[in-house]
């Protein structure tokens, strides 16, 4: 098997040896935001780490598992206004996916999944791969990586302290981030989120809703309104690179499953 991993780094003849209909091919993608005044805006950096660590991990099982270029643009969201943040439509992000899955099949390549690290992203990926099931029988499955942290990470550290520090701009970003690029980010500019507050008299409950007589109603909550760190609901100093590490490991455990189990034996309906 070809030591490189991602697809990037390929020759044409490379590319032709390798990309064979037995390959798998990882497409990771995120945003360009705030993420909290102490982390990197693009958290696209993790989703791509993330998807190298799933295919090094595949690879153990034998499973040629190779990671395409990351998009590093996510949909716009609360988040996606804050200075500096770029971010484009549902349609943008739609076609670019509708894209690569035909330059992927067109050259037989079928066993495709998504690594995703934005929430805002979920929408357009789950339409394009709806189509193309519906249209040519292609299933490619899409592992959110930070909900599925979301759900691994109590029992990595306890459900009391996960309650703390899982949240936007806190876990699990920082601590994968602390993990993988301790340098960019701001250990002096790590502190608690600032209160949830209100937007026009009503509680705001999550990012996206308020608090109305007993029920979340959603709202066009901009960000901005709730947060003046970037961060929301969580506490960020509570993250570690210790935590980070484990949190990739079973991350990496996961996807790689996934395929060995699934991906790989071929999902074409």
């Amino acid at each position: 098997m070809i030591e490189k991993i991602r697809l990037a780094d390929l020759t044409s003849q490379e590319a032709r040896e390798a990309l064979n209909a037995e390959a798998v091919v990882l497409l990771p993608m995120g945003s360009l935001e705030d993420q909290g005044i102490h982390a990197p805006m693009g958290d696209y950096m993790a989703a791509d780490l993330v998807a190298v660590e799933i295919a090094r991990a595949a690879r153990g099982f034998g499973i040629a598992t190779f990671v395409a270029p990351v998009i590093p643009f996510g949909v716009h969201d609360n988040f996606g206004f804050g200075h500096g943040g770029i971010s484009i439509s549902h349609a943008t992000l739609a076609s670019l996916v509708d894209d690569m899955f035909a330059c992927l099949t067109r050259h037989g390549i079928c066993k495709i999944m998504v690594i995703n690290g934005h929430g805002g992203n979920v929408p357009a990926i789950a339409e394009v791969a709806l189509r193309w099931r519906q249209t040519v029988g292609l299933f490619v499955p899409s592992m959110y990586v930070w909900q599925a942290a979301f759900g691994v990470l109590p029992n990595l550290i306890g459900k009391e302290k996960a309650a703390q520090s899982l949240g936007h701009g806190g876990d699990p970003l920082t601590s994968v981030g602390l993990h993988f690029y301790p340098h960019l980010l701001r250990k002096d500019l790590i502190r608690p989120a600032s209160s949830r507050g209100q937007v026009k008299c009503m509680d705001v409950s999550t990012i996206s809703t308020l608090r109305y007589d007993g029920v979340d109603i959603h709202a066009p909550i901009m960000a901005q309104e709730v947060t003046t760190t970037g961060a929301f609901a969580c506490d960020p100093s509570l993250s570690c690179a210790d935590t980070g590490e484990r949190l990739v490991a079973r991350l990496a455990q996961i996807g790689a499953g996934l395929i060995r189990d699934h991906v790989a034996r071929g999902l074409h309906d």
